[in-house]
């Protein structure tokens, strides 16, 4: 029976956390003018060096936060709730902070997020990807079991970023067109699922979903697939925790392969023996962008 591994993308194939502390921070001082975040060192038409984005206190506490979230319009929200020292220790703090936050505001950032990311790409292509590199062991995996499943990414991340970064890192041949969803496909990751298994004819019981976000893998559950959650992204104990309360696999760069290609796939519950600890990604060009 043919099997196929969908993927979210920023997370979990792409260690994109400082190009997205990048963009989202340039957004927001571009609506926000006099923002005491100190986005001073961040700014301009060139990206800045990784080592000044991943040193910086606020990109530390920006990661920490980016689980709370799912769309582009989330990071104005973290910057917000950093700015105004808001606590944001759960996702039913986040979630009531983003109500309290304006609609039209929200909008406009998502929308303005999308066209200062473009701009950087064109000033500074080569800039731009040394803030987005691959997590190496995984692209790495991939190549040597792209015959062993269907390969798709589920993300909502823009199909041209997308396509930019399989071609940088040497894996665009794995994913065919018609099997690379981003945000046109649908808003939710329930809608790329659906998607899939209309194109493919693989049946949810064949299909494995991994995503960084406990809330995409709540959202594709219920649909029969097998889910695990990327624990070398941005994860840390409390969505560890919270993904094995809900009885999602939960897979390191170490047991990933074990988990993602088991022997028999008849049981829809993705191995979760790993480790509880933040796996990281050696060979990947920071430690960190749906």
């Amino acid at each position: 029976m043919e099997r196929l591994l969908a993927l979210d993308f920023d997370g979990v194939i792409s260690d994109s956390a400082p190009e997205a502390f990048v963009v989202a921070l340039r957004t927001f001082a571009s609506l926000l003018p006099g923002t005491r975040l100190g986005a001073e060192p961040f700014l301009g038409e060139a990206a800045p060096p990784p080592a000044r984005v991943v040193g910086s206190p606020l990109y530390a506490a920006f990661v920490g936060h980016m689980p709370l979230g799912n769309r582009a319009e989330d990071y104005g929200v973290l910057l917000r709730a950093l700015e105004a020292g808001a606590p944001l220790p759960d996702q039913a703090a986040y979630d009531a902070f983003r109500d309290g936050t304006d609609r039209d505001w929200l909008r406009t950032f998502h929308k303005r997020f999308y066209r200062v990311r473009a701009a950087l790409m064109r000033a500074d292509p080569r800039g731009w990807q040394a803030l987005i590199g691959p997590y190496a062991p995984f692209v790495a995996l991939l190549r040597r079991r792209a015959s062993d499943a269907l390969l798709a990414i589920a993300t909502a991340k823009d199909r041209h970023s997308v396509g930019e970064l399989l071609a940088l890192y040497g894996i665009d041949d794995l994913f065919p067109a018609d099997r690379v969803l981003d945000k046109e496909t649908g808003v939710s990751k329930t809608a790329h699922l659906a998607h899939l298994h209309e194109i493919t004819g693989v049946d949810y019981a064949s299909m494995t979903f991994v995503d960084d976000k406990v809330g995409h893998l709540d959202a594709v559950a219920p649909l029969g697939v097998r889910c695990a959650l990327a624990a070398w992204g941005y994860n840390g104990e409390r969505e560890v925790r919270l993904a094995r309360s809900r009885g999602y696999g939960v897979c390191s760069l170490e047991d990933a392969e074990d988990a993602l290609f088991p022997a028999s796939s008849s049981s829809r519950t993705a191995p979760s023996r790993s480790t509880e600890k933040r796996a990281t990604s050696s060979g990947s060009s920071q430690n960190t962008n749906g």
